[in-house]
Parts: structure tokens; sequence; C-alpha cells
């Protein structure tokens, strides 16, 4: 047999007798066996049979999280935030609205039921990495295709595990959003990882041109009849929409086609005036990461096509009609990121509970006179949706596709047909 350290052990038994005083001495012997001879490294230590900490959260506070890694290696650096969903991972690594941030999950246990091509809500991962308390050893979904420590390394994003996610949730809600440094390398020292955190910045920074698309395109794809939720929903009128894509996921496309719209995306920085020569019955502007403010091309191409053909905006879309309304937008706190949000819809009593993913929200006392505030976020009060009858226009702060769900806000893609339904009814 070996001993801990790697080397041959020569046991004697022993024994003794409970009568007698006397006892017989145990006796072991090492010696050393060379690495070769045991399989272990050049140092002649055996390997652990279980992982050790091979990686640090370092965040601008100064505070550092020793943690175990999966996914990718190597040094990265993200605005930290914490996401309250249950389920769903899939669908948060693939939203592009996380484009610059860590993603930490407050669900303790993440990873049992794999990934699969089927649930993405864009071709990649734009997050900058995912924190999350216990990595599950095995998958058990009949869709799985790989792991998920497969899916972030094959794109090369980086995830740690077995560090104390709750207390960096609490540090968040207390402190605010932080600037953390993600690294597998040992050579770099908790004091340049520290200094990276505190020199690098998100606000202002336009994220959006790096999730766009780069050419327009067509969508047509409806949601299968396996996950359709609402068929009384579907129309079988058709409108034409251009869809903006400032980080535009799937299923707002596919819920849109559901609801029977024939859609053209087109680039964040597609021109007003094309879009106008398109003749869409409808325009809609999309979610999207980052600060409203720092993409005032954006801003200026709501302004042109508000009061001209009916307009829908969601998240950035939201906070981008704000701007271009008069209004300003604030950095929150530490954000709503999560699939439990509850919203009252203001304008018929009812709490939707809802799935959020931004930073920013839209000052309601900053906007001109005729601009209704049409829901509200019963958690902190701050404004969660936007109507202007006389430039037919509506806006929501929060994802109405929430997928994988809750699907409570389905409803408003009904609404926003109803609008082009008027506007085709006048014209």
């Amino acid at each position: 047999m070996k001993c801990a350290l790697g080397m041959a052990v020569t046991q004697f038994p022993s024994c003794f007798t409970l009568n007698s005083p006397k006892v017989r001495l145990f006796t072991v012997n090492c010696q050393s066996v060379s690495p070769a001879a045991s399989g272990s490294s050049s140092t002649g230590l055996v390997e652990k049979p279980w992982k050790v900490s091979d990686a640090r959260l370092v965040l601008e506070d100064g505070s550092v999280w020793r943690a175990k890694s999966f996914g990718a290696s190597g040094t990265q650096v993200g605005e930290v935030v914490f996401n309250t969903s249950l389920t769903g991972y899939q669908e948060i690594l693939t939203d592009p609205s996380y484009a610059g941030q860590f993603v930490l999950m407050t669900n303790p246990h993440i990873g049992n039921t794999g990934v699969n091509f089927d649930d993405e809500e864009s071709k990649q991962c734009f997050l900058a990495g995912l924190v999350i308390r216990s990595l599950s050893i095995s998958t058990s979904n009949w869709r799985c295709t790989e792991t998920l420590g497969e899916y972030l390394a094959s794109r090369n994003i980086m995830g740690i595990y077995d560090v104390d996610t709750r207390a960096i949730t609490r540090r968040l809600r207390e402190d605010g959003s932080l600037i953390g440094v993600l690294s597998t390398e040992e050579s770099k020292t908790d004091e340049e990882l520290l200094k990276v955190s505190r020199t690098w910045d998100i606000v202002g920074v336009d994220l959006i041109s790096g999730v766009t698309c780069k050419a327009p395109y067509e969508w047509v794809d409806r949601t299968g009849s396996e996950w359709e939720f609402n068929l009384n929903g579907r129309n079988e009128d058709t409108f034409q929409v251009v869809a903006y894509d400032f980080g535009i996921k799937h299923n707002i496309l596919r819920r849109l086609a559901s609801y029977g719209c024939k859609i053209t995306v087109v680039p964040s920085t597609w021109p007003a005036s094309e879009t106008l020569k398109m003749k869409p019955d409808g325009v809609l502007f999309s979610n999207g990461p980052g600060d409203p403010s720092a993409v005032p091309y954006a801003v200026e191409a709501v302004k042109e096509i508000i009061g001209k053909v009916p307009v829908f905006g969601i998240c950035m879309g939201h906070q981008l009609l704000g701007q271009a309304l008069g209004g300003k937008t604030f950095k929150m706190k530490f954000g709503h990121h999560g699939g439990n949000h509850p919203v009252r819809n203001i304008r018929n009593g009812r709490v939707e509970i809802s799935a959020q993913n931004h930073n920013y929200a839209v000052d309601p006392e900053s906007l001109p006179e005729g601009v209704e505030v049409t829901h509200v976020n019963l958690n902190d009060g701050s404004c969660a949706g936007l109507a202007f009858p006389q430039q037919k226009l509506m806006s929501l702060q929060y994802h109405p596709e929430a997928s994988p769900g809750p699907h409570d806000s389905d409803l408003v893609f009904g609404e926003f047909i109803e609008l082009m339904k008027q506007e085709r009814q006048r014209t």
C-alpha cells in the first residue's frame, strides 16, 4: 500500500492481549516511490481526488473570493450582478443584455439540466462570466446535449463555483453593483487584479454595438407548438414590423411572429429614414445591454420614428423611448435581474410576475405631459411601463416573452397588435 505522500508502505501486523500490560507497537516503514511508478506529477505527490480552489474573484471593494473554476480559463473583468431566477440559466447565458457583466445566480444549485440548443436566446454567450454556489456533478434532462462546463468552455466563458454567493449578494444589495475581476492565473497578484477592477468602468460604454446584428434579415419562426401557451393570442392578420436589434432575444421575435407579424430585424445603427421607407405597420425597439445614454445615435433614431408609426419598446427600448421623449434615465443601485419581480398594471390593477434584466430605469418625473406610466415595479416603485397614446407609443421595462417564464405579461404583444390594427384602420 502507499501512504498519503505517495510512498510505499510496509505494514507489520500489531496485536495485544487484553489481560497483559505488554503491547506490541504498530510499525510503518515508508519508502519513496518514483513519480513514474506512481503515475503522479513530477513533484512525487499524488493528486487529490477532488478539485481545489484555483480561481479568484476580486471585487473593487477590496474583497477576494476564492473559488473553483469551470468553463474557460484566464482573466476577465466585468460588472457583478445577481440574478434571482430559479431556473433558465441557459436563457440567461445567451441573453445579450448581460454583455459586460458577471452573473451571480442566487439559486445555489446550477447545471443539473445541462444545456441544449433549443433554449438559446441568441447565437452566442455575451456575458463576462458565471458565478454559482454549487455546480451539479450530473445532468438529468432528456434534452441535454452537453454539460454546463463543456458549454462554457467551448464558448470561452469563465465560470466559478464553491463560492459564497449569498454573502456576495448581500454585499451587492448593500453597496450596489461592483466591478470584479475573475482570474485563474496564479501569476497575477490580488493587488494587480484589484487595480484592474478599480480602473475599468461600464458606465457610458456602448455595449450595443458589440451585440447587434451586422445586416438586416427576415425572421419567420413562431413559438413551437409544443411550447405555445397562448393559442388565443394568434392573429390572422399580417403586420409588417421592423425590429431594431439592440441585443434582441429570439423568443421576443417568436412571440411577435406567433401574434401574426412578419419581422425584419435591422442593426442598431439602421437609419430611421430607411425604416420609414419600408412602410412598416409598427416598429419594435428591443432589449439590450448597458447605459442608454451611451448610444445617442439610437436615441436619435427613436426620435425620428416616434409619432409616425406605432412603436413598442422593451427594456433598453423602453429606456431609449424615455430619453427620446425628453425624459432622463439613471443607474439603479443593483438593478433588476430575475424571473420573479412583481409588477402592477395601473390600468387594470392586475399584478404580473415578470422576468427582468436591467441596471437602468426611466425617471417618470422627467417625462413630458401626456406620457402615462402604465406599470410600476412593486419591489421599489420604479417605472416599469409607459404609454403615449397621441404618439402611438407603448413600452415595458421588463421582458414580456419571459423565456423560460413566467408568462404573465405575454398579452402585451396583443396590445401592440391592437395598436397597429387601430392605425391601419385610421389610414
